[in-house]
Parts: structure tokens; sequence; C-alpha cells
């Protein structure tokens, strides 16, 4: 398989109409390629705390219209990044439906196939961790050459939930992120462990640029089952393409079986 990591440089001098315009037409420049994965809240910023209520959109909004036609336009599955989700209301008014940091999923037809609303919310009782509900559901998406399992950012520290995506049938792992700079040595380090643990592909990719007065970490990566990184971004918006081949997950497992070696968190009794 060929993978495109869009490395976005989401600023806050550019405007999220024009952002994604620019970035649909970046998905278009990937026909040819098999997958194309962009980074997480990617049209507000993953720190613009302020701008999640009045930017959410519904999961057939804009972003939605954008990238279902661009992923048909190229042929390429894509997984879309992430949008803050204004879920549909049961009563009240719009504003007041509650919102979710959503990932989308796109067939190269252009059909929405999957979306994952992310489990883990950052911000320790603040920020997203007030103003997004969490996802409840595990998330894989059956593409004819791999079983994606997809996760967004945070998720990366919460090794409980990679687990449940190899036991759904994930083979790779898709996640998108805004991860800040400071943090850098952590995204490269939790990336490597999550594949090295699972024996499974990690394509990770985050944002570039400086948003709502936080640099972003770039450095978007690919990992192998054995833990190699494949391929790594710089600082600045990239596009990184990669080859690699899905059946060195099976090989991976057939030849160091440790996952058969399970114990703990299967149904061992407690006393």
């Amino acid at each position: 398989m060929r993978a495109s990591l869009l490395q976005i440089d989401v600023n806050d001098h550019e405007s999220v109409a024009a952002r994604r315009l620019r970035v649909a037409d970046l998905v278009r420049d990937q026909a040819g390629v098999d997958l194309v994965v962009l980074p997480e809240l990617w049209t507000t910023g993953a720190f613009a705390y302020e701008e999640f209520g009045a930017q959410a959109e519904p999961l057939d909004g804009p972003t939605h219209e954008a990238m279902s036609k661009a992923a048909s336009d190229a042929g390429v599955w894509l997984h879309a990044g992430s949008i803050p989700e204004r879920a549909a209301s049961e009563a009240g008014s719009a504003s007041e439906a509650p919102l979710y940091n959503t990932s989308l999923v796109y067939s190269p037809s252009g059909e929405l196939v999957a979306a994952y609303r992310k489990i883990h919310r950052f911000g320790f009782d603040e920020g997203e961790a007030v103003l997004m509900g969490a996802g409840t559901e595990l998330v894989t998406v059956r593409l004819p050459e791999t079983v994606l399992g997809l996760a967004t950012c945070y998720d990366l520290r919460f090794p409980e939930l990679f687990r449940g995506l190899v036991d759904a049938g994930a083979q790779t792992f898709v996640l998108s992120a805004g991860w800040p700079e400071r943090r850098r040595s952590h995204w490269t380090l939790l990336a490597q462990a999550r594949a090295v643990e699972n024996q499974a592909y990690v394509l990770a990719c985050g944002t570039a640029g400086t948003h709502a007065g936080v640099p972003q970490a770039g450095h978007s990566i690919v990992v192998d089952p054995w833990g190699e990184v494949l391929a790594e971004a710089g600082s600045d918006e990239e596009i990184l393409t990669v080859d690699f081949d899905p059946a060195k997950v099976a090989t991976t497992r057939d030849q160091f079986p440790a996952l058969k070696d399970r114990l703990l968190g299967l149904d061992i009794p407690a006393r």
C-alpha cells in the first residue's frame, strides 16, 4: 500500500473556509495513493477551544461535502482527520446539542464509511475535556488490504484502546493529532510503543504551525509492526508518503506470537 499523511499547517491567519478548500485540493493531488490521512481538528485547530462551538458542524456539513468530493475525485481512501461535530439535538436549540471530536473516513467513491468520536478528551477538566462529549465506541474500517483501527491524539496515551482495536481485528492504526511541540518526544515514543506491543502499523498524522498560541509538533510518523520508523516528517507543512506491506502484520505475529501469550485483560477471575 501507499499512504500519504498530510501534515497541515494550521495557523491563525487562514480562515476555516480557505483551509478547507486548500486541503481538499491537496487530497486531490494524491490520486494514485491508496490511503490519505489528515490531522486532528485541522479546520479549527486542536487548541482553539473558543472556536469549537462556532465552527462545529454536523456529519453532513461543509467539511464532509468537501472531503467526500475530494476522496471521490482522487479515488482514494481518505481518513479526513477530525472535526468539531455538532450532534443532532434531541431537544432544545441546535446550539445546545453536544459537541464531539469526530474523525471521518471516506471510501474511494466518496462514501462516508465510518465516524469515530474521540474517547479520551484532553484538558484535565478544561478545554476539550469539558467542551466535548466522550465517544463510547471503538471503530475499525476494513480496506481491501488491511483493517484500520481509528484513534485520535490523546488516545495514544491509553494502550487499552489499542488492545481493544486489535481484538476487533485492527492491523493498521491510523491516528490523527494536534500534538504540541513541547511533548514531541512522547509522540514518537508512544507511536513506536503502540506499534511494538500490538504488532501493527501506526500511521500518525499531526499538524504543523502554531494555533491559539500553541506550537505544533509536526513530525508525522509511520511505524512498522517491529517498531521501526519507516518515515517521519519535519516540523513544517509536509506531505509524507510511504509504501508499506500490510502482510507484514500477519508475518510478524506469526514469527513472534506475543499476542497469544496475553493473560491480563482477558477473563481472569479476581480474588
